[in-house]
């Protein structure tokens, strides 16, 4: 797990899972940019107390301009870039509905973020990975198209386009050397989610009985699976989808 020397972009990590990846990758050694909406600059202030390399940048994913920012920004600081995690997506917000009432300008919404926007931040950082020889790409999905949840169909098709760019990427990229893997949480008790009580109420306690783990799921459950997939032991490993929700669906 040692990612000492290694340069790694994390989207959507100010706070909750991101937060959590971002800091898992720090305690492994690795120089980190936290990119968020808003909050980047104070999480990275926060983090660096802790004796970690981080800097945050303001960059929402679904701005190509702003992806290629946030690249710039991690070269011109790090000189360089292995590992990128996208993580930002939308999600924590949403509130279950059946697929009739839900909108067109949704749908394109939750597309634009978490499906163009991961390509956005795919391609900004595709070069400087050739450039090193070699890359970690890591797509933080959803339990939700293995399970076939209902009631958040946006969400779902949306993640599950992210399960699929990560298999032609990982087509795409092999070549290079880049690796190209995806973590799909289950029901996780993010920041987000916490302030979100419909979901709460929906959601948590169904999640909570269908696990062979029977707790709820944090952020910090999440840290391990990208921190092997960043890092050596993961070499000989692309294209794949890790469940990691406690046992609630066999992949």
């Amino acid at each position: 797990m040692d990612l000492r020397g290694k340069v790694a972009i994390v989207t959507g990590a100010a706070i909750g899972i991101g937060r959590a990846i971002a800091e898992g990758l720090a305690e492994a050694g690795a120089a980190v940019v936290v990119a968020d909406m808003q909050g980047a600059d104070r999480a990275a202030e926060e983090m660096r107390s802790h004796g970690w390399k981080v800097f945050g940048v303001t960059a929402n994913i679904a701005d190509a301009a702003a992806t290629e920012r946030m690249a710039a920004a991690a070269i011109e600081t790090y000189g360089g870039i292995d590992i990128l995690v996208n993580n930002a997506g939308i999600y924590s917000s949403l509130v279950p509905a059946p697929f009739e009432q839900q909108s067109t300008d949704e749908w394109r919404h939750i597309f634009e973020v978490n499906v163009i926007g991961t390509f956005h931040a795919c391609r900004a950082v595709t070069q400087a990975m050739r450039k090193r020889g070699s890359g970690r790409i890591i797509n933080v999905s959803s339990g939700t198209p293995f399970k076939g949840v209902p009631f958040l169909l946006h969400y779902v098709a949306s993640k599950g386009a992210i399960n699929a760019m990560t298999r032609a990427l990982a087509k795409e990229l092999g070549s290079a050397n880049i690796l190209v893997n995806g973590i799909a949480p289950g029901f996780t008790l993010s920041d987000g989610v916490k302030a979100n009580p419909v979901q709460l109420e929906k959601l948590q306690e169904i999640s909570l009985k269908a696990r062979v783990i029977q707790r709820d799921q944090v952020p910090g459950d999440l840290v391990g699976a990208v921190v092997f997939f960043a890092g050596p032991g993961a070499s000989f490993i692309t294209g794949q989808t890790l469940v990691v929700d406690g046992g609630a669906y066999f992949n």
